[in-house]
């Protein structure tokens, strides 16, 4: 890659950075500033933007020691291109020292003039020569909450969340996974994996099987998304752990389902090669676009609506799908921006909603049908919490653990629960409520 091509992936990846740091998801950020841009130039964008935002907290923790006052006090355009370099410096090999403090001087001195350009030349060169070591960093025994919050990027107040419920060295294991880069992953449809397999190699692409008790295929970082459906049109481009919900919720051959907050449609894609009948109906218009053109290339029959699930759009239905919105602390690997994004205030702001949701499609549960409760979320104020309130106002649903996922991911009550780790699984949890009267 020419130095020209990484400036224009360092501008790119800025305009990502600022944009995230506005309040705008990172997806999002990324799909706007992207459009047209070479496809060498977007991978460049895409790495860097992604792993600033999943290191954040690292690298403000390496660049504040050589800033007066500290990095917070830094005009922002000016942090965010000492964040930007500073992942170029430590984590990108691909891009040479000199490079990286050169053009990033240069971008410094077009965005706030020759005094900053001189800070920013002196700090990146100290780090440049320094490295990013973990004695710079609080200590791991002595003081997890400061080392997991540092090196580990995390915001203070989720990691002492986490350390209040578990022990130091499974929040570490947690946040090595959130830090680790994760594979995209194909669930086929109507095939076995090994039948996907075959297609992509015929493709010049490849993978390897999750496993879990899933047929999905873990992409090799090589094999783009994009081309392996292309190759395999009939699959979606799912987290094991979210296929593992629809393993999980064991909707019988038959059964008329409805799944009210559908998008981006990956499980209503994957109930309906088993159901009689699938409404996916989703809130966003733009996204329920999606689930129909994805419905559309892999042949699924699929009826698709735009409704809000506190208003549900059907009468009754024999099982009802509620992937309920969450803080998401389940996926910060795949979604590193949620965990700056959400604060303390978020869980219980979110919980209201989701017990809301839940009492708008509790009562259009068949008698004998299934409700399935669904998040990907590890709080259990959103989880288990939730679900014990809910049996309190509705007795006349039961917990139905379901033995079609690998007992590992079942807890004690039965509640499907799937931790996130480094192979690039998200997190998810589930419920399989039985209506009885």
């Amino acid at each position: 890659m020419t130095q020209d091509r990484c400036s224009l992936g360092r501008r790119v990846a800025f305009k990502i950075r600022e944009q995230v740091e506005r309040g705008r998801r990172l997806d999002r950020a990324l799909e706007s500033c992207i459009q047209g841009v070479d496809p060498r130039e977007r991978a460049f964008a895409h790495e860097l933007a992604y792993g600033v935002t999943r290191l954040r907290g690292r690298l403000d923790h390496l660049l504040s020691p050589h800033v007066h006052r500290g990095v917070d006090t830094l005009d922002p355009d000016v942090r965010e291109v000492l964040r930007l370099a500073l992942y170029q410096l430590l984590y990108m090999n691909s891009v040479p020292d000199y490079a990286a403090v050169s053009e990033s001087v240069a971008q410094v001195r077009s965005l706030a003039g020759k005094g900053a350009a001189g800070l920013a030349n002196a700090v990146l060169r100290k780090l440049a020569a320094g490295g990013a070591d973990t004695a710079e960093f609080p200590d791991l025994d002595s003081d997890p909450l400061g080392f997991l919050t540092t090196w580990g990027s995390h915001p203070r107040w989720l990691v002492d969340r986490w350390l209040k419920r578990w022990g130091a060295q499974k929040v570490f294991d947690l946040i090595e996974a959130n830090n680790t880069r994760p594979l995209a992953c194909l669930t086929p449809l109507y095939s076995k994996a090994e039948e996907a397999l075959k297609a992509l190699k015929m493709a010049g692409l490849d993978g390897d099987p999750v496993g879990y008790g899933t047929e999905s295929l873990r992409l090799k970082r090589s094999s783009s998304p994009a081309a392996a459906l292309a190759a395999f049109p009939e699959a979606v481009i799912q987290d094991p752990a979210s296929h593992l919900v629809t393993c999980y919720a064991n909707i019988s051959p038959g059964m008329e389902v409805a799944d009210l907050c559908a998008a981006p449609g990956g499980k209503a894609l994957t109930i309906a090669t088993r159901a009689q009948s699938t409404l996916a109906a989703d809130y966003s218009e733009s996204r329920m676009r999606m689930v129909q053109e994805n419905a559309e290339r892999t042949g699924v029959e699929l009826h698709c609506i735009v409704a809000d699930a506190h208003n549900p759009p059907i009468k009754s239905a024999d099982a009802i799908l509620l992937d309920v919105p969450c803080t998401g602390t389940g996926t910060l690997a795949r979604h590193p921006d949620i965990r700056w994004r959400i604060n303390p205030d978020s869980v219980s702001k979110i919980t209201g909603i989701q017990g809301r949701l839940l009492d708008s499609v509790a009562p259009l549960v068949s008698v004998g049908g299934l409700l399935i409760y669904s998040t990907c979320t590890l709080e259990p104020e959103e989880n288990h919490e939730l679900l014990a309130n809910f049996f309190l106002r509705n007795p006349g649903f039961e917990l139905e653990p379901s033995d079609t996922v690998d007992g590992e991911f079942l807890d004690e009550n039965g509640y499907l629960c799937v931790h996130p780790d480094k192979d690039g699984r998200d997190g998810s949890f589930a419920a399989r409520l039985r209506r009885m009267h």
